[in-house]
């Protein structure tokens, strides 16, 4: 089903199930949801890390809520548009990491990785767990995985 961006917009819910629009994109919407959190990444990365740890969370529970309520309107198990779960996943895989232009190229081309290409456990939460929190587990893990391949490489690189 291809939903009316109108409706999408007007809906505060969708909206943000759809990534503040970004989801709308005809082509690769993930890449473009993931797109659009970067520039709320860089506004939340003056925070402490306790404070951008709890707005993870925070936007993590909520997007249960968000993907589970606008996958179910739109009668779609994950809709492509739905990309909240995107934000989310870039946020998880930048948690601690120095912000620089290199580290946000790179975290987001392995988040974009990660949920793409779907390494086990991955590809087994998107293919059995169901409703909002199979939508946001998967990118959750994807950020996770991400997130640790960042630190190595800091690690490494330091």
């Amino acid at each position: 089903m291809k939903p009316d961006a109108i409706s999408i917009l007007k809906n505060p819910i969708h909206c943000l199930a759809f990534g503040l629009g970004s989801g709308l994109a005809p082509k690769a919407p993930g890449t473009f949801g993931t797109l659009a959190a970067v520039p709320l990444f860089l506004l939340l990365s003056s925070l402490s890390l306790s404070e951008y740890l709890y707005v993870v969370v925070f936007t993590s529970v909520i997007g249960i809520y968000l993907c589970g309520k606008t996958a179910r309107d739109l009668g779609v198990h994950d809709h492509p548009g739905i990309v909240w779960d995107e934000f989310v996943g870039f946020w998880i895989t930048m948690i601690a990491i120095p912000v620089t232009w290199w580290s946000v190229l790179l975290g987001f081309a392995l988040f974009r990785l990660f949920d793409i290409w779907k390494p086990w456990p991955i590809k087994w939460v998107d293919q059995h767990v169901d409703g909002g929190f199979g939508i946001m587990f998967d990118d959750v893990l994807a950020g996770l995985l991400a997130l640790g391949c960042m630190h190595l490489f800091i690690q490494f690189m330091s």
